[in-house]
């Protein structure tokens, strides 16, 4: 009776809430803007899903409550500590994280790069508000547990579970303001559905994450700062020069097309990279690589940013220079990871 009771038992998970629009609250059902978000703690979401416990024993931990706009460094510290303490009890078998819309993608490729378990971690969130009439939020925690009890959610990286589509940290970006299927990786795809509560997996990343990343929080309380200018027409150098005066250690510019620079704005970033600063080329077109062109952006050592957009650029650059100033060495991350 006790062996038949043990194989019975179900996977424990772990769910750290920071808030969001999945628990979020307005005025009135019909109300999809202008609610509050993180009002509804992590007990609240759990009980509206009562279909949960019949596929995990989840345990439920709020670390913040905030809009995922004011998303913090110190709280992204706190969350990979957390999922590394929480992974290595070989009793839980899976973290899920509830987040908001906004900044979801950067939180989840941060702990892509630092999170050291290949259990699965998975990020989920919300367009509408807890409040809302079809609110979004339910099925979506619903299938995060049923992905993060599968067997084939382990090793993929942190996953991200939204609107029946199963995406990779590193490509997916939300992509519309407001739809519920906002979170896409349009160019490289999914990595898989939800197909009635059942993950389905086509593909799986090449690059390099999780257990297999060399970068670790251990020791560092801040990271190196990072900033992102973004490319337009008519452009003058004077936001460059100010990140320059601020101290910054890596501009990542959002550049037009392949990462193309507008001459005003060139002359800074090649100070910039006289001065040791580290200048990555990404693009603000959202899809394709950023590949070398100008011969001279080549001279002055500008990384490339491949396919991560400015975003994830920053972060990548900046956990790269927890390990290095060397730009053939951050090159060879960039291409890695």
């Amino acid at each position: 009776m006790g062996e038949v009771l043990l194989m019975n038992k179900l996977p424990k998970l772990m769910i750290l809430a920071t808030g969001g629009t999945i628990a979020g609250g307005a005025a009135d059902s019909t109300e999809m803007t202008g609610y509050q978000a993180g009002v509804f703690g992590i007990e609240t979401l759990l009980a509206a899903v009562p279909q949960i416990k019949n596929y995990a024993e989840v345990i439920g931990e709020q670390v913040c409550d905030i809009d995922s706009c004011n998303m913090t460094e110190q709280i992204w510290f706190q969350l990979a500590s957390k999922v590394n303490t929480l992974l290595r009890d070989e009793t839980i078998e899976g973290v899920i994280i509830t987040h908001g819309t906004d900044t979801l993608e950067e939180t989840a490729y941060f702990l892509n790069l630092v999170v050291k378990s290949e259990k699965p971690v998975v990020f989920v969130g919300a367009m509408r508000p807890a409040t809302a009439m079809s609110a979004d939020g339910p099925l979506n925690l619903l299938n995060a547990v049923r992905l993060a009890v599968s067997k084939e959610a382990s090793s993929k990286g942190v996953l991200v579970v939204m609107n029946d589509e199963i995406h990779g940290a590193r490509d997916v970006t939300k992509t519309h303001t407001t739809n519920v299927s906002t979170f896409k990786a349009l160019e490289l795809g999914a990595l898989g559905y939800m197909h009635n509560g059942k993950p389905s997996f086509y593909r799986m990343t090449t690059r390099r994450h999780t257990k297999m990343s060399v970068f670790s929080l251990d020791g560092l309380t801040s990271l190196p700062q990072v900033e992102i200018i973004y490319a337009h027409a008519n452009q003058s150098r004077l936001l460059i020069d100010a990140t320059l005066r601020a101290g910054v250690k890596g501009i990542v510019y959002a550049g037009m097309g392949n990462g193309s620079i507008h001459t005003n704005a060139e002359a800074g970033l090649i100070d910039a990279a006289k001065q040791g600063i580290i200048v990555v080329r990404s693009s603000r077109c959202g899809n394709g690589s950023v590949i070398a062109s100008n011969p001279e952006w080549e001279e002055n050592h500008f990384i490339k940013a491949d396919t991560l957009n400015p975003q994830k650029a920053r972060l990548l650059l900046a956990l790269a220079l927890t390990k290095t100033k060397n730009v053939a060495q951050i090159q060879d991350i960039f291409d890695t990871y």
